[in-house]
């Protein structure tokens, strides 16, 4: 481990001399277009709260009239939340230092009184007033050491290690007499809940042990608001999100589905009495991904992912699903939205979003479904510096009677000229339930702006595993990682090789958390890519049991754990077949990587150097499974861009 720790240094005392290549003068070209932090709109529709540079902005959205408010400290805010009258927003002010630490504050809505509530040591998430705003709920996390969540850097072991852990609560701030309360058991770790109508309790997904590993297998509750007291409603099969309490308090709506990370939410819709009973599925079947929802009266309205887009539907429970508007874009609550969803008012057709595409940045809209007004300018004047991005569909033969079609998103090169040829990058995204998406910036985990930006194409495919067709085919990588999921991608490879003028020597994949899984699996299966450039990838199954902080995750994809069942895990392991790569090969990795441990990256880089495969590690201090520091992020999308490069130059014909 010494020789690789030089191995290091010696990478990033090479950073200045990096940063004069092609690469680099192409991301410094790329537009900043600002980012809109979050975005609520008021419970009757008439007002919106959204945070840019940690500033709260609330406006009107019939006349405009807006008031900025900020703290005379300059902490930065986060997640605002009306109150159930729209009379008032609750905010998060975060604390600098070392460790999370925040305050929780209310302003009114025409911008005055501005008020503090609370001090707290700990991470705060999720504020929300009770029905008759006299209290504010949130999940706080106590003494946190660190931000919660898998994908923050975790705290290196030392020291005897035992299973303590730190468990995410329900508090209650009285508003008047500014009284913390800490509500739900000491040993109940609290993902997302929802206030009843009455104020009494609230609906909540719950697990008992370790929150970062623990969501996998996660259950429905209902909580005493008043002494914390919880009873189980409902054990699901697969992974639940985003509960909501009808308006008549007696139904808890909620998302369930095979889920790869909390927050990535997809699945279908289901209602559960909130006396307990019978869970009802009511969208069976449907050929998209929920993922976000809101009551109607007696029906629900919910965004979704379908066919690679973002779209809103409702479904009642004596009632199909039907669609109300669909588009190629990502909208979301925030500029850095994972999947489709909004901020929905008390009659759920009046919403607030942000909208965003390839082709246009990121604004706030609001109003009825698919009748939005832009409220803000913040972007206007900028271009994208990237060519086009196409919807585009290909067939796999190799799969079921008939063949599985598959859906992905082509980003033409810059300038594109169809006489000439181009080299392709494929992008795997990670997840795997998850989705590729036409948004402005995808970051450092799915740069393909930047690779446009280079005049190459880019394929993000939506592979079976993905969101955007619907449970079963969310479902159909199970037990088969790298199996129908590979040969998906490589079809749509091959489809495009058809179509458009790529140059099949010069051929590229890349990914991060598991789409670096695929990419490694990808290379030990074919030697048509030129480079290759896995991020936080897996290498192997066994080790990586035994290392990583949420082995919860394997078993809804493999059916067992790994000790239960090796053979089904081998036939998707790198390692096993790691021979069998000739790629040239970069690897990037966090050191503090809880999802997927650095020691993969490691074992990958390894095995590589041994065989003698040109090859590269890169590990960046104090960086968990998503990098926090823009330093980091850059100098991560830099080499990347980078690696593909210089191959590609030795590929490319003379």
């Amino acid at each position: 481990m010494k020789k690789l720790g030089v191995f290091i240094a010696a990478i990033f005392c090479a950073q200045l001399a990096f940063a004069s290549s092609r690469a680099a003068a192409v991301l410094d070209s790329l537009p900043h277009a600002k980012k809109i932090d979050q975005v609520a709109i008021s419970p009757d529709g008439a007002r919106i709260a959204y945070i840019v540079d940690g500033t709260l902005t609330i406006a009107a959205i019939d006349s405009g009239e807006s008031h900025a408010v900020s703290l005379e400290s300059k902490f930065p805010l986060r997640e605002p939340v009306w109150s159930h009258d729209s009379k008032q927003v609750a905010v998060i002010a975060d604390l600098p230092g070392e460790v999370p630490a925040a305050q929780l504050w209310t302003v009114n809505a025409d911008g005055s009184q501005l008020t503090k509530h609370a001090d707290l040591t700990g991470f705060v998430q999720s504020p929300q007033f009770s029905p008759d705003g006299s209290t504010l709920a949130i999940l706080f996390v106590e003494n946190m050491p660190r931000m919660a969540g898998p994908l923050e850097p975790m705290t290196p072991l030392s020291g005897v290690i035992s299973k303590a852990v730190y468990e995410e609560r329900l508090a209650t701030i009285d508003l008047k007499t500014n009284q913390v309360k800490q509500v739900t058991p000491s040993d109940m770790y609290i993902y997302e809940y929802d206030w009843t109508p009455d104020g009494t309790s609230w609906a909540a997904i719950a697990a008992r042990g370790n929150g970062d590993a623990e969501w996998w297998v996660a259950r429905l509750y209902s909580i005493s608001a008043e002494t914390g007291a919880m009873r189980e409603l409902y054990k699901p099969k697969w992974q639940i999100a985003d509960p909501h309490v009808s308006p008549d308090g007696r139904q808890i709506a909620f998302i369930e589905g095979l889920m790869s990370d909390a927050g990535l939410t997809g699945g279908e819709i289901y209602l559960v009495p909130a006396a307990g009973g019978a869970a009802k599925n009511l969208t069976p079947g449907i050929e998209s991904s929920p993922s976000a929802l809101a009551w109607q009266n007696d029906s629900i309205i919910y965004a979704q992912n379908i066919d690679g887009n973002s779209g809103f539907g409702v479904v009642a429970p004596d009632s199909k699903p039907r669609t109300l508007w669909t588009g190629e874009e990502l909208i979301g609550k925030m500029t850095d939205a994972w999947v489709p969803s909004a901020s929905f008012a008390r009659d759920a057709m009046m919403t607030a979003l942000i909208r965003q595409s390839a082709s246009a940045p990121p604004e706030v809209w609001a109003g009825p479904i698919g009748k939005w007004k832009q409220i803000t300018h913040l972007n206007d004047g900028i271009k994208p510096a990237w060519g086009q991005i196409k919807n585009v569909h290909w067939m796999n033969p190799n799969t079921g009677s008939g063949g599985t079609l598959v859906q992905g998103w082509l980003m033409f090169p810059k300038d594109y000229d169809p006489s000439k040829k181009y080299p392709l990058i494929v992008n795997v995204h990670g997840g795997p339930s998850w989705a590729c998406t036409s948004l402005w910036d995808q970051g450092m985990i799915e740069p393909i702006n930047a690779l446009s930006a280079m005049a190459w194409f880019t394929l993000c495919p939506n592979p079976r595993g993905s969101y955007g067709q619907g449970e079963k085919f969310t479902q159909a990588n199970i037990k088969d990682f790298g199996g129908g999921d590979f040969t998906d991608i490589m079809t749509g490879i091959f489809a495009l090789e058809k179509k458009y003028p790529i140059d099949a020597k010069r051929i590229g994949i890349r990914g991060h958390s598991y789409g670096g899984y695929m990419t490694m699996w990808a290379e030990t299966q074919t030697n048509i890519f030129a480079a290759a450039v896995p991020g936080a990838g897996l290498s192997n199954w066994l080790s990586y049991t035994g290392t990583n902080d949420i082995d919860e995750w394997m078993l809804p994809f493999f059916g067992a754990s790994i000790y239960d069942d090796m053979v089904t895990y081998a036939k998707s392991d790198p390692i096993y077949f790691v021979k069998d790569v000739k790629t040239p090969t970069l690897i990037l990795v966090g050191d503090s990587d809880g999802e997927c441990p650095m020691e993969q990256s490691v074992e990958w880089w390894h095995a590589l150097d041994t065989l003698g495969v040109p090859t590269k590690l890169v590990v960046y201090p104090h960086e968990g499974h998503l990098f926090v520091k823009p330093e980091d992020q850059r100098d991560y999308v830099l080499r990347t861009v980078e690696w593909f490069d210089e191959w590609f130059a030795k590929a490319e014909p003379k």
